[in-house]
């Protein structure tokens, strides 16, 4: 459900399975969120693609059990900010503190993994991290 809270600002929350095939009926609801707020295909295909991102990162790295956990997803609109917090129990991790890649070396002389946290870094405004109650919280915000 989309809540209107006042003019121009606007909040949903998605709460989604530590499984990767829900990323695709995630990228359907912010799909329609996105149509729904009016904001252009560009904006909504850098959304989608940092979620998909963020919270594939979660799924696969951050549970070391194989118990069904809980992934908390809010998108608020205000004004002319967005802002994505993503919710989860998994072990803890600070994708803000990662050494970015050398994107200058070829692709066989690069390691393994941090493009996303890359990604992500580049397309949103901030990347802050923080733990609070064994619960890492993402916040992503760009302005629009």
């Amino acid at each position: 459900m989309i809540d209107l809270c006042m003019r121009n600002n606007y909040k949903e929350h998605f709460i989604i399975e530590n499984r990767i095939e829900e990323l695709p009926a995630l990228a359907e609801k912010i799909e329609q969120l996105a149509e729904h707020w009016e904001f252009q295909p560009d904006l909504t295909m850098k959304i989608n693609l940092v979620l998909e991102e963020a919270v594939s990162n979660i799924i696969y790295y951050a549970f070391d059990d194989d118990e069904i956990h809980k992934i908390e997803i809010s998108i608020i609109k205000e004004s002319n900010i967005l802002t994505i917090e993503i919710i989860d129990d998994g072990i803890p991790f600070d994708p803000a503190s990662q050494k970015q890649p050398d994107i200058s070396l070829p692709a066989e002389e690069r390691p393994v993994g941090g493009l996303g946290i890359f990604l992500i870094s580049k397309i949103m405004d901030t990347v802050k991290y923080s733990r609070n109650n064994n619960l890492n919280i993402l916040t992503l915000t760009k302005k629009i």
